[in-house]
């Protein structure tokens, strides 16, 4: 099974665990970086429900996922028209004021990471905010047929050194606040340089 098979053949289950999760701690900090009204990319959006919140917030709301199930969902819990779409074949340019992606770049090879984050800087317009998440550590493994590439610190500064125009911005280890979950989650956010 292949990671877009998990999700394919488990898409109510994981819409139904993630969709009531609260995420207000994690939206702070990446939403008051933001201009009011600002347009955000939610890649690889799963259930939609960070994409719903961000537009109740009042902002544009692009959304996007690569799992044709996880897309029909999103699409109806949203009312928004969710892309089927890969992150590597996001080409637009210096079109987002914010881009997220909770949980999402996780699923991507360790091998494929530079050139999507090429990929999504060049997407977010100068001065813009990036949130980003991955579960804590270092290396890549599998799990239920899903790849994961876990990060840390260290490998987060090295993939961020690859993409110039690309600043950290903050940095924090969080807990999986979903029930019987004991993971822990880095979560960055980072800043393209206006010039």
């Amino acid at each position: 099974m292949t990671t877009l098979e998990f999700y394919n053949q488990n898409a109510e289950s994981f819409f139904k665990d993630t969709i009531q999760v609260d995420m207000c701690e994690l939206y702070r900090p990446f939403i008051q970086r933001l201009k009011p009204k600002g347009r955000i990319l939610d890649a690889g959006c799963g259930s939609g429900r960070d994409a719903k919140a961000f537009l109740e917030m009042g902002f544009q709301v692009d959304a996007m996922d690569a799992s044709v199930e996880m897309v029909k969902l999103a699409s109806e819990y949203t009312g928004l028209p969710v892309k089927l779409q890969m992150f590597e074949s996001i080409n637009e340019v210096e079109a987002y004021d914010g881009i997220w992606t909770c949980a999402s770049l996780l699923h991507l090879p360790e091998a494929e990471l530079p050139n999507v984050f090429t990929q999504l800087t060049n997407s977010l317009k100068p001065g813009g905010f990036w949130y980003m998440s991955f579960k804590y550590g270092n290396g890549q493994r599998e799990k239920d047929g899903r790849v994961f590439t876990d990060m840390d610190e260290q490998k987060m500064q090295a993939l961020l050194k690859g993409c110039p125009k690309l600043k950290l911005f903050q940095q924090w280890v969080t807990e999986d606040i979903r029930p019987l979950r004991s993971e822990r989650w880095l979560n960055v956010i980072a800043h393209k340089c206006a010039s």
